[in-house]
């Protein structure tokens, strides 16, 4: 089991940036994926980023490219996701997951945070 606390989320200006973090702890796998799906008030949680262990195959979904930079420090067991250039469609609650394999489906993750709130404002 992996225990993950995602952190960083808040208010921001349409255009503006927020730094996303998850904090992991248990028990982790070289092997893992990690990565951040979303869901926003009355819609399903979709993906958003993937990273593999050693941070060398990165996935973005179409609408978060080039904004969004998702990265891992295996030191700190800690994953990032760096979000530039907000848009009010990037409102949702942001959680981390974590799996075995490559995947963009929420069945894909066995490992999953809380959540943090990200509001962005137009």
């Amino acid at each position: 089991q992996v225990q993950l606390v995602e952190s960083g989320g808040g208010l921001v200006q349409a255009g503006g940036s927020l730094r996303l973090s998850c904090a992991a702890s248990g028990r982790t796998f070289s092997s893992y994926y990690m990565g951040w799906f979303r869901q926003a008030p009355g819609k399903e949680r979709e993906f958003v980023a993937l990273i593999s262990w050693s941070g060398a195959r990165t996935y973005y979904a179409d609408c978060v490219k080039g904004r969004f930079t998702i990265s891992r420090d295996n030191a700190k067991n800690t994953l990032y996701l760096q979000m530039n250039s907000l848009k009010p469609e990037d409102t949702a609650i942001y959680r981390c997951v974590v799996g075995g394999r490559y995947g963009t489906d929420p069945a894909d993750f066995g490992s999953w945070g809380q959540g943090t709130q990200v509001s962005v404002s137009s």
